[in-house]
């Protein structure tokens, strides 16, 4: 037993919570009592020092104006990157965004002009493609090659895809998202020495680098390659591992002044956030100085869940192929082997089962004929989303 108790159920419902609330409206299909494992926020309690940090804001009575230029804040990433990863960050190199997708269409906007293509590795986490849409950019896919029930890069139309001079940026998600790949150093070399051949700059989406699954290992895109980190740009955040996406805070780490500069006139001119909420600065310094404890047992228990979703999988769905996890709390299941459209996949969630996931065509035609399930929940909540699957398909 660990210090933690993650099987504990937290309500979450009528609490404004995007992932629990309004289901009916939001899934007009999902018949009631549907179970929501779609957005990618955990139902566990946050670590205990956060919420007393959280607390003591609280207690100041005053929720005034904020500024992240506190050195503590800045020690606690720092720390946090040196012991985890061996990576030393560079104070200066530390901006502030609202989240990692925000930030990515500010990157775009500073990095490639309208109609330039930007690359992407469909199935991929779909916001990618909506905010190279939303600035007027065009959409590159270098498909991700599946085989076998395992996905490898396709360098060869990466290669391709590079070689075109309009096309101007990449957009590596690591750990990937949907499909819980953590890259190896020989990939993401291969990346690089693609992209630097042809002057292709890297926007590294890192923000599940912290949940990776037992027996693998995540590697910094610009620890790796520092001869190529002016021309990368690394989003990190706090908000998976720790499950704060409500602070609203990620950390974007840009190597030369000239973007940084570049950074602050277009934060400025679009009026996108620029600084914390009050409460943020104290949480993730809770977060990155006394809950290193809670993310291990985490890691722990979401290993357990995988293995459990694996055996499930394996002795009641021989039709189904889960995809392995390496990183994030993110399954990739594959339902292709029951010849479903992916109309009729999403109506027998829905309506049958009453499951709510994030379906596969939502990360691009690639992922037709999947499910994304998040995992980051109580146990038994997975076990009535797996036996809910059981008797929706035990027929078909």
């Amino acid at each position: 037993m660990g210090k933690y108790n993650f099987d504990a159920y937290v309500e979450r419902r009528n609490t404004n919570c995007i992932k629990w609330d309004n289901l009916d409206k939001s899934f007009p299909r999902a018949k009631e009592g549907a179970l929501p494992m779609w957005v990618a926020d955990m139902d566990f309690e946050v670590a205990a020092p956060i919420l007393e940090s959280v607390h003591k804001v609280v207690d100041r009575k005053v929720f005034g104006y904020s500024t992240r230029e506190v050195e503590r804040f800045y020690d606690a990433i720092l720390g946090w990157y040196k012991r985890r990863f061996d990576w030393e960050l560079d104070r200066e190199s530390i901006m502030f965004s609202g989240g990692v997708v925000p930030a990515i269409s500010i990157l775009l906007r500073l990095l490639t002009e309208e109609n330039n293509g930007v690359i992407i590795q469909r199935p991929v986490y779909y916001p990618f493609t909506n905010k190279i849409k939303e600035n007027n950019r065009k959409v590159v896919n270098n498909p991700l090659i599946y085989k076998d029930g395992k996905y490898t890069m396709d360098f060869a139309d990466l290669e391709e895809k590079a070689a075109d001079p309009n096309n101007k940026v990449m957009i590596l998600c690591s750990p990937h998202n949907p499909i819980g790949r953590v890259w190896t150093e020989e990939e993401l070399k291969k990346v690089v020495e693609i992209c630097k051949k042809h002057n292709v700059f890297i926007i590294a989406d890192e923000i599940h680098n912290d949940l990776i699954r037992k027996g693998y290992k995540h590697i910094n895109l610009q620890k790796l390659c520092p001869e190529y980190k002016e021309h990368i740009v690394t989003c990190l955040a706090p908000s998976k591992t720790f499950n704060l996406a409500g602070m609203q805070m990620s950390n974007i780490i840009i190597n030369t002044p000239e973007l940084r500069n570049a950074w602050n006139v277009e934060v400025s001119r679009s009026g996108a956030q620029s600084g914390p909420n009050p409460f943020a600065i104290e949480a993730i310094i809770a977060a990155y100085n006394e809950s290193e404890d809670w993310l291990d047992e985490l890691n722990e228990y979401l290993d357990g869940t995988v293995e459990y979703i694996k055996n499930f999988v394996e002795e009641n769905l021989p039709k189904v192929k889960m995809i392995p996890i390496e990183g994030t709390y993110l399954v990739w299941l594959d339902f292709n082997e029951y010849g479903l459209t992916a109309e009729e996949l999403e109506t027998i969630m829905f309506e049958e089962a009453g499951l709510i996931f994030d379906e596969g065509t939502m990360f691009g035609e690639e992922g037709s004929g999947f499910e994304r399930i998040n995992i980051a929940c109580p146990r038994s909540i997975v076990e009535e989303c797996m036996n809910r699957i059981k008797v929706a398909f035990e027929n078909r």
